[in-house]
């Protein structure tokens, strides 16, 4: 299933997963005052990833002489959401759980641009492959340190 992909980019995608699994581990697992650390870690991890994805967009998008506009207002989306996500801790409202539920659910469902990138030509068919299952395993981790998150901090 994953033999489609080359090689480079399937190993360093799935080695991507490695920090989020981490510390995911760690919050569950490891010591009570590693918590906040690996939640604050985790969260800029995935925001971080999502505004790259925004970067693969414009990028992809620039290539393509022909590239509906769309594309670009798709990709500065993804750095927009992850400040958004940012804005209650610096505010002192209730972090990381809500925004790191926000940004599982959109990291989840941005493959769905990359869906339609592949329909205007402007992204291979294993990008798209290795997209479902990088942003399924990093949705899921970030959900995952969400639920954490809102039923471990006040």
């Amino acid at each position: 299933m994953l033999t489609d992909i080359p090689k480079a980019p399937r190993l360093l995608g799935l080695a991507g997963l490695l920090p989020p699994l981490f510390l995911t581990l760690a919050t569950l697992w490891g010591p009570p005052e590693w918590q906040w650390s690996a939640l604050a870690i985790a969260y800029a991890y995935a925001a971080l990833i999502f505004s790259f994805l925004g970067g693969i967009w414009w990028g992809l998008a620039a290539a393509h002489k022909d590239a509906p506009g769309w594309i670009y207002i798709a990709a500065v989306l993804p750095s927009l959401i992850a400040l958004l996500t940012y804005v209650p801790w610096i505010l002192g409202l209730s972090w990381p759980g809500p925004s790191m539920l926000l940004l599982g659910l959109c990291i989840i469902g941005s493959p769905l641009i990359d869906q339609r990138l592949v329909m205007v030509g402007a992204e291979s068919a294993w990008m798209l492959k290795l997209r479902w299952i990088l942003s399924m395993g990093l949705g899921l981790l970030t959900l995952t340190m969400a639920a954490i998150a809102l039923v471990s901090t006040p």
